[in-house]
């Protein structure tokens, strides 16, 4: 028995509490991801950095102070505004690191085998930014999709949850099976109904939760798709592509988390 599992044991509700803190930070750190790295694809800002410049505000250029940074807390405090020039704060920004806390929070009480654990929070800190850039900006950028699948990959060869077999035959599965959709909806109607980015996705989803578990990533994807397009349809603009990848990143979540309940899908 590990020191972490006896101090989990000891006091779970003070290592729920911890996670959450943990949570909150690495949200933090997932919303300047979400915020710079389009800039940095889309505008081919090589030079671009996630780390620097440090945190500031993008309307006066005022650099936080370390109270104006902390997370959940500062935005309270100054009620989503910069403390500087009062311009506001992006909401998305507070409840991205309330979503983490919350995640990190609860799966710590409920999930009970540490490397299950860990491999969560590793999973959703890369979806939760790809899900957030992709309904933004419709990319989901190799810089996040890549070394997700690769992690799913090397994850499976230390914590033996999934044989690396299937791992392997989930990331191919899952990158041809939106691939082949792609050119059949071109074929048919002339038109792209799915970004490079999906099929990636897909494939890092496979790598993460086995090839047997994709029929079901693709039906609660395209299942809350619909029910995302009816919800947002009066907020789109005619003619505006729905981004997949939001969707993907739900189902690929929701999957996992049941596979680590013991829920064999």
């Amino acid at each position: 028995m590990t020191t972490l599992t006896l101090i989990r044991e000891g006091y779970p509700v003070g290592f729920s509490a911890a996670s959450a803190v943990l949570g909150a930070i690495v949200g933090s750190f997932l919303g300047v991801v979400a915020e710079r790295l389009p800039g940095i694809v889309l505008n081919d800002e090589g030079s671009g950095n996630l780390l620097f410049p440090a945190s500031h505000c993008p309307a006066c250029q005022h650099r936080f102070a370390v109270w104006e940074n902390i997370p959940l807390v500062s935005w309270l405090l100054l009620g989503g505004r910069c403390h500087h020039c009062r311009s506001p704060v992006p909401l998305r920004l507070f409840l991205i690191e309330l979503f983490s806390a919350l995640l990190f929070g609860l799966t710590a009480w409920c999930i009970p085998a540490e490397q299950t654990l860990f491999s969560l929070w590793l999973f959703a800190a890369f979806l939760l930014p790809l899900a957030i850039i992709d309904g933004r900006y419709q990319l989901l950028p190799d810089a996040l999709t890549q070394p997700l699948l690769w992690a799913g990959l090397l994850i499976h060869t230390f914590d033996h949850a999934l044989p690396l077999r299937d791992a392997v035959y989930g990331a191919v599965a899952g990158y041809l099976s939106l691939w082949l959709v792609y050119w059949a909806f071109r074929l048919t109607t002339g038109r792209e109904g799915l970004g490079y980015g999906d099929f990636k996705l897909l494939a890092a989803l496979g790598a993460w939760c086995g090839w047997q578990a994709l029929p079901s990533i693709e039906l609660i994807a395209a299942l809350s798709g619909i029910v995302g397009y009816v919800l947002f349809k009066p907020l789109r603009k005619n003619n505006q592509t729905i981004p997949f990848g939001p969707y993907l990143a739900v189902a690929g979540m929701v999957i996992f988390i049941a596979q680590s309940f013991g829920f064999i899908i």
